[in-house]
C-alpha cells in the first residue's frame, strides 16, 4: 500500500472558469481546479503499482494513461483544490486495497430444510387456488 501524500509532488493543476451559479463572480474567477497525474512518468510508483492503477481505474484514465480529476462545486479555487486532492487521495487508497478472497461455504442442513419447507408451503398455497375437483 502506498501513501497518497507522497504522490502530491507529482501532481499538476490547471484552473478554469467553472459553470453554474455564482453571479458576476463566476465570469471573472477561475475556480474550477483540474488535477492531472501522469502515471507512466511517475518516479515514485513501481511498474507493478502502475499496472494496478491501470487495471483498477481505467475509466478515469486518458489514452496516454493520465489520471484527470476535477472539482468545481465550491466558489473558491483553494477549496476546490483541497476537495480534488481529497478525491485523489481516496481514489489512490481505494485502488491499492487488496480485496479479500471469498471463502466458499456450503448451505447448512437447517437452511436446506427451511428452503424445502418454504417450497412445500408455497406449493400448498398455489394448489389451494385451484378449483375443487368435481365428485
Amino acid at each position: 500500500m502506498i501513501d497518497p501524500q507522497i504522490l502530491h509532488s507529482e501532481l499538476s493543476f490547471q484552473t478554469a472558469r467553472s459553470g453554474g451559479s455564482g453571479g458576476q463572480n463566476v465570469n471573472k474567477v477561475e475556480s474550477k481546479v483540474e488535477l492531472r497525474f501522469d502515471i507512466p512518468n511517475s518516479a515514485i510508483l513501481t511498474e507493478d503499482q502502475k499496472q494496478i492503477l491501470y487495471e483498477r481505474i481505467p475509466s478515469r484514465l486518458t489514452n496516454d494513461k493520465i489520471l484527470i480529476l476535477y472539482h468545481q462545486t465550491e466558489r473558491s479555487q483553494y477549496a476546490n483544490k483541497e476537495k480534488v486532492i481529497e478525491k485523489f487521495d481516496r481514489m489512490i487508497s481505494q485502488a491499492f486495497i487488496v480485496p479479500k478472497n471469498r471463502k466458499p461455504t456450503k448451505p447448512t442442513l437447517a437452511s436446506k430444510l427451511q428452503r424445502l419447507q418454504e417450497k412445500q408451503r408455497k406449493g400448498m398455497v398455489k394448489s389451494m387456488r385451484k378449483r375443487p375437483l368435481p365428485e
